[in-house]
């Protein structure tokens, strides 16, 4: 019997051709993406179901989607699939990363023409019949300076081709390396320093709670007089309401937004604004884009449905099904040694080595180090996953390499993942259990033995006496409990570490609170995915 796949949003006639050319049978029903009960009704009859945007992949659809194998997204946003339910279903999320990579970069540098030259109120005024022609006064963007926050793969082309219009492009990027800046032909500097200097702005980042609110009315504030503002990432990443006030200041001298914090967007601040350009999230709105990232889908569906080969998906590496079975604990222990490192680090990763030793060695290293690295880039880009998390590793100048042994010793097999930037190296390693439960064992050259939670804490100081019963105490205090607490010390008087597992995330004022004491070198709060 053929798998069956439903398309319930807009996709081309050729990408549903591929599904029926590949030998699946496919039912092209467009609106039930916006009928969620009529899609509810049906959504049992099919193994895979291929989606755009207007479908919501909730957990009360997926209730129902006994059969369901695969959900595939043609784009690379993902926020109307709910992802751990899918998980909990077995069924795989795809997405097409980099299908609309070009397209969305265009659109920042035809929105940084438009507002540099006010081209639509321009031809506003004009096809009014009016001839306003001393009232639009634009600026060049030759020998501007071009400021990027974010220069991952959308913002990458962006730098690439400002250096092309003769721009000078400086880049904000914790992720950024030397090596890679160079390439690209741009000066890595700090944000600070990238609000002082740049005329242009442009955001290239993913919305999470370390980018939210980025351009916020502080660092506004910060920027250039006559600066202008150019957002086609999401929306959320800029205070709306302070750079209105920015404009009408005239501090702002112009802004262009294809993302807003709440969409669809049909009232805002910014809106009637003179020198204000927006667009309803045309980001990816290209024949080319629309195309790619629809054949890529059916390909990968296709792919999966009648293989198992497995592709850009966001909830599954690329592991055949007898591998699944016994890699499971080990690529999860991969995961969150990567997420350790990655949670750790504020500052370019230059190189990632990975040792394995023991059985794990055996075993299918490369669905590992992508468990590794998607674990670390995860921590700046939540829409990394574990297919293009080696691809955004080598963007970014990451080098990475593995090296196997088999060595008798405590544990007859773990992973140490070692992280270098220009200042330091950090180590983290770990193993699984006959349990399958997957530990950490050694941190920082310190041996420990600590279950891994969804919720930790992490300090680091000296061997002194206090420590324990002041973490007991502080977190007694915040009605925080503790459900596995370790230490570890190189040793007495020396380097220590202690490792809790709690059972709720750790409110930053309880982290002021340690760090206050004076007791402690480091105090960082931690999540571990899947934990």
């Amino acid at each position: 019997m053929a798998p069956r796949v439903l398309v319930s949003d807009e996709l081309s006639e050729t990408a549903v051709q591929i599904f029926r050319d590949r030998g699946i049978d496919v039912d092209y029903m467009p609106k039930l993406g916006k009928d969620k009960d009529a899609l509810a009704a049906v959504i049992n009859q099919y193994d895979g179901l291929a989606i755009r945007s207007a479908t919501k992949a909730t957990e009360k659809l997926l209730e129902k989607a006994s059969r369901l194998k695969v959900i595939g997204r043609a784009g690379i946003g993902v926020d109307n699939v709910d992802i751990p339910a899918a998980s909990k279903k077995g069924v795989i999320v795809m997405n097409t990363p980099f299908g609309n990579s070009i397209t969305t970069a265009e659109h920042a540098i035809a929105m940084m023409f438009a507002v540099a030259r006010q081209i639509p109120e321009a031809n506003a005024s004009t096809q009014a019949g009016k001839w306003e022609k001393s009232r639009f006064m634009g600026v060049e963007l030759f020998n501007k300076t071009l400021g990027v926050i974010g220069a991952g793969n959308i913002g990458g082309i962006v730098c690439d081709r400002a250096v092309g219009l003769h721009m000078k492009v400086i880049a904000y990027d914790p992720f950024l390396s030397d090596e890679r800046a160079k390439t690209l032909g741009v000066t890595k500097v700090e944000l600070d320093e990238l609000l002082a200097r740049a005329d242009f702005i442009t955001l290239h980042v993913p919305l999470t709670e370390k980018t939210k609110n980025i351009l916020s009315r502080e660092a506004l504030a910060k920027t250039k007089p006559g600066v202008r503002i150019i957002n086609c990432a999401r929306g959320g990443l800029i205070d709306e309401a302070a750079l209105a006030e920015a404009l009408h200041s005239g501090h702002v001298a112009g802004a262009a937004l294809d993302v807003f914090e709440v969409e669809p967007a049909t009232s805002s601040p910014l809106f009637g604004m003179p020198n204000v350009v927006c667009t309803p999230h045309l980001g990816a709105a290209t024949t080319e884009a629309q195309e790619n990232v629809a054949l890529q889908v059916a390909e990968q569906m296709s792919d999966y449905l009648l293989t198992g080969a497995v592709q850009n998906a966001l909830n599954m590496p690329n592991v055949t099904a007898e591998e699944a079975v016994v890699m499971g604990p080990w690529i999860k222990l991969a995961s969150h040694l990567g997420a350790f490192i990655g949670q750790m680090t504020e500052e370019p990763i230059r190189a990632i080595n990975i040792l394995y030793d023991g059985r794990v060695a055996q075993m299918n290293l490369a669905a590992l180090n992508q468990a590794v690295i998607a674990g670390v880039m995860k921590t700046a880009n939540p829409d990394v996953n574990l297919v293009s998390a080696p691809i955004v590793a080598k963007e970014r100048g990451i080098q990475i390499s593995t090296t196997r042994q088999d060595k008798s010793g405590v544990f007859d097999a773990y992973i140490k993942v070692t992280m270098v930037t220009d200042k330091r190296e950090r180590s983290v390693a770990g193993t699984c259990f006959a349990d399958g439960k997957p530990r950490f064992i050694q941190i920082k050259g310190i041996n420990i033995d600590a279950e891994i939670g969804q919720h930790m804490l992490y300090t680091t100081n000296d061997d002194v006496p206090g420590i324990i019963g002041l973490l007991g105490m502080t977190m007694g205090k915040n009605n925080v409990n503790i459900a596995n607490f370790t230490l570890g010390r190189s040793g007495v008087g020396q380097d220590a570490i202690a490792i809790l597992y709690l059972d709720q995330p750790i409110d930053p004022k309880v982290i002021d609170t340690l760090e206050s004491t004076g007791m402690f070198n480091q105090v960082k709060a931690l999540e571990f995915e899947g934990a």
